[in-house]
C-alpha cells in the first residue's frame, strides 16, 4: 500500500500546492521521474511534516496538471492522476504516479530549451552527457 508519509526521496515529491507560476519546480520531476524509475508528486502535502492539507480546487489543478504535462514534456510520459482526502477529510490532495521509459530521455521544454532530468536522491537534476548518452544507447540496442 501507498504511504504518503514516507520521506522525500528517489520516488516521491511533496508539493504542498500546484505552482502554476512555476511550473519547472515539479515538471523537472516529472522528466527526472520518467527517465529513472518513476515516482509519485503528491500536490496538498507539506514537504517538512508530510501533512495532507488537500487543495482548494483539485478538479482543476488535475486539469492544469495535464495540460502543463501534455504542453511541457517530450516525448508524452505516461502517468497516472488520482486523488485522496486530506488528513481532516474536509479537501482532496492529488497523487500524480509518473512511470518510467520507454521512449527515453523525457524533456523538460520551455523557450526553445529542452532540460531532461534525472533523479538523484531527493533531488531533481539536469542530467549529464554521459547519462543522455547512455539513453541514446539504450534507445538504439533496445531493437535488436
Amino acid at each position: 500500500m501507498f504511504n504518503y508519509r514516507d520521506i522525500e526521496a528517489s520516488r516521491l515529491d511533496y508539493k504542498v500546492a500546484l505552482e502554476e507560476g512555476k511550473p519547472k519546480s515539479w515538471l523537472k520531476s516529472v522528466s527526472a521521474f520518467a527517465n529513472s524509475h518513476g515516482g509519485y508528486i503528491l500536490f496538498g502535502v507539506t514537504n517538512d511534516t508530510h501533512v495532507a492539507v488537500g487543495l482548494d480546487d483539485p478538479q482543476g489543478d488535475a486539469t492544469k496538471i495535464a495540460e502543463l504535462i501534455s504542453a511541457r514534456i517530450s516525448p508524452a510520459p505516461r502517468y497516472e492522476l488520482s486523488s485522496f482526502l486530506s488528513d481532516d477529510g474536509a479537501k482532496q490532495c492529488i497523487k500524480l504516479s509518473v512511470m518510467n521509459g520507454p521512449s527515453y530521455p523525457y524533456y523538460y521544454i520551455v523557450d526553445r530549451t529542452r532540460e531532461a532530468y534525472v533523479r538523484h536522491g531527493d533531488r531533481s537534476e539536469l542530467a549529464s552527457d554521459f547519462e543522455l548518452n547512455n539513453y541514446h544507447y539504450y534507445l538504439i540496442f533496445s531493437f535488436y
